[in-house]
């Protein structure tokens, strides 16, 4: 669905991404892994065209993500932000179904709610919190809104940057497991970016390790813990030595 070939992406004399070579495959979960100022969160805005890259090409579903399809390519997708995003000033339903409620996909309104309470349901919360605001909702609560947001449209392709972010133990294993469920039910393909080794195990279908520019490391899950490649291995096991340095 997803392919990068040879992507650089430099800020001044900052380069970020140095060649990074990448398929994601239809109907796959991939996650990112890898340190802090690797380049996850720019790779990702690379892909959504937030971030041109300097050089190479990113293809979705075989046409060059670049071109004037970007459009149509933007409508297939949703995405969780890692603080959750919520317009403050909306109630819940009107979040869930800002995409719905203008642009290309646009609903009548009382669909675009019904669809909205459809949503909040299949993330397990009550019809009464579309009519609250996010100020209202706990944390745990604001990240199941984001994701029945980026559920909302059906999309193909569905983002998620640092999910569990801000989330206590017992919460960021629920939204795990939200997550693994819903993109296995839509069939989606999902990119996911993220420091949490739990949300890595409970949804990756494969695993990329972003390290000084490039994909260190790729493979299925179940290889994951078990290979030789010492980058993998100092980061999925916190290790302060290794090939990994430290900032300090």
């Amino acid at each position: 669905m997803i392919t990068l070939d040879g992507v650089h992406k430099s800020f001044g004399a900052n380069r970020v991404l140095r060649g990074v070579n990448l398929t994601i495959p239809t109907g796959e979960s991939m996650v990112i892994i890898g340190g802090s100022g690797t380049g996850k969160s720019v790779l990702l805005k690379c892909i959504l065209g937030l971030v041109h890259p300097d050089s190479g090409t990113i293809a979705v579903d075989g046409k060059d993500a670049g071109t004037a399809a970007r459009d149509a390519f933007l409508a297939r997708f949703g995405m969780l932000f890692q603080g959750g995003a919520l317009f403050d000033s909306l109630p819940v339903w009107q979040n869930v179904a800002f995409r719905l409620l203008r642009g290309s996909l646009k609903r009548p309104k009382a669909e675009a709610r019904d669809i909205a309470i459809d949503k909040l349901r299949r993330v397990g919360l009550k019809p009464e919190t579309a009519d609250l605001f996010p100020a209202e909702l706990s944390g745990g609560m604001q990240k199941r809104v984001g994701l029945a947001r980026a559920i909302a449209a059906e999309p193909e392709i569905i983002f998620f940057d640092e999910p569990t972010t801000g989330l206590d133990p017992i919460m960021a294993g629920v939204i795990n497991e939200l997550i693994r469920e819903i993109v296995t039910e839509m069939g989606a393909t999902a990119m996911a970016i993220t420091h949490d080794m739990s949300s890595v195990r409970a949804i990756a279908d494969h695993v990329a390790m972003l390290h000084d520019g490039i994909i260190q490391w790729t493979g299925p899950v179940s290889e994951m813990d078990a290979t030789s490649d010492p980058y993998v291995q100092q980061f999925i096991n916190g290790r302060a030595e290794g090939p990994i340095e430290a900032v300090r």
